[in-house]
């Protein structure tokens, strides 16, 4: 991909002609994306294996890493996606992101694409690692980890980067003061948190890195039942609205179809080009939320989780933890 100019933009759409009901393969309509490669984590379930089946179709070459990679490597070839490259990694341990990142490295193969993907969602308390909550460490400094291993590729090809965040990032923002939930957990404040980190990894990374035609882009993919709720009892998400009693999602959600196109938008569209460091939503840059709004729950992105001074802190404050920082 070419090399992007330096530039700030605006948390304002673009008008970019498609929206809520958007398919992966819509936006992708008559590309030709062959020769670029890219890396989707979680790229075999969910909305994952929606946006490697989508880059495949438009002549990507894709690498998915994994926990369990002969699962992957299953689950794509029933797919029609055996072409897929699968490597072993876990998110949950930095070592095995290091290797995986090594690997890629020695492979001599380019970098166009890295869309953060995988994640996990209200789990019970668990720990990985030196003690790190399980939600903050998966879903944000794994992922920190990967891309700044992964950054002499990264800045070769003038990459994009997508972190997957979502509207669970209006439910909190960083704890600074006790990242790791020691004081007492709550998995929808850790998922918050988690959230909130995805999109400012992605504000930061691409201040840091536009200068290297490097820009990054924070994407909520909308409401989607997959594996993400899988430790959500069908009461729980009755509350909360998302389906009736009978298992009925409610009007609204998307196919997982539909949730993997922003993120293959954000990836991979040309409107894009000299822009990045925003959230967007249905494939789109989203707007500011609008507290009076009804939607103001559902829509729009915060500001703590576009605050560049936050991004910044919590640039630092992860690359001490996991003692990856590629502009160090």
């Amino acid at each position: 991909m070419a090399r992007q100019a330096q530039q700030h933009t605006p948390q304002q759409p673009i008008t970019s002609g498609f929206g809520h009901g958007t398919t992966a393969a819509q936006v992708l309509e008559g590309a030709d994306l062959s020769g670029c490669e890219a890396i989707v984590t979680g790229g075999y379930s969910g909305l994952g294996l929606e946006t490697v089946r989508a880059l495949v179709g438009a002549g990507v070459r894709v690498t998915v890493p994994a926990r369990r990679p002969d699962h992957a490597g299953e689950v794509l070839a029933a797919a029609g996606l055996g072409a897929v490259n699968v490597q072993a990694m876990d998110l949950g341990e930095l070592g095995s992101v290091r290797a995986f990142a090594r690997a890629y490295l020695e492979s001599g193969r380019g970098l166009d694409i890295l869309i953060n993907n995988a994640a996990i969602m209200a789990c019970p308390e668990t720990r990985v690692g030196p003690g790190w909550e399980a939600q903050f460490a998966t879903n944000h400094l794994g992922h920190f980890t990967l891309a700044n291993e992964l950054w002499p590729v990264l800045a070769d090809g003038g990459a994009r980067v997508v972190a997957l965040s979502s509207t669970g990032h209006k439910l909190s923002g960083i704890h600074f003061e006790d990242l790791q939930f020691t004081a007492g957990y709550d998995k929808w404040q850790a998922y918050g948190q988690a959230k909130t980190a995805d999109s400012l990894f992605a504000v930061e990374l691409d201040r840091r890195g536009r200068d290297h035609g490097v820009r990054a882009f924070a994407v909520h993919p909308g409401g989607i039942m997959t594996e993400l709720q899988r430790h959500l009892p069908r009461e729980e998400m009755v509350a909360a609205g998302w389906m009736d009693g009978s298992g009925t999602v409610r009007e609204g959600f998307k196919t997982p179809e539909q949730g993997a196109a922003t993120s293959v938008w954000a990836a991979t569209s040309p409107q894009l080009d000299g822009m990045g460091g925003v959230y967007c939503e249905d494939c789109d840059i989203a707007l500011p939320t609008d507290a009076s709004s009804p939607l103001a729950r559902f829509a729009g992105v915060d500001a703590h989780a576009v605050d560049p001074e936050s991004a910044a802190r919590l640039w630092d404050v992860s690359a001490e933890l996991t003692g990856a920082n590629a502009f160090a």
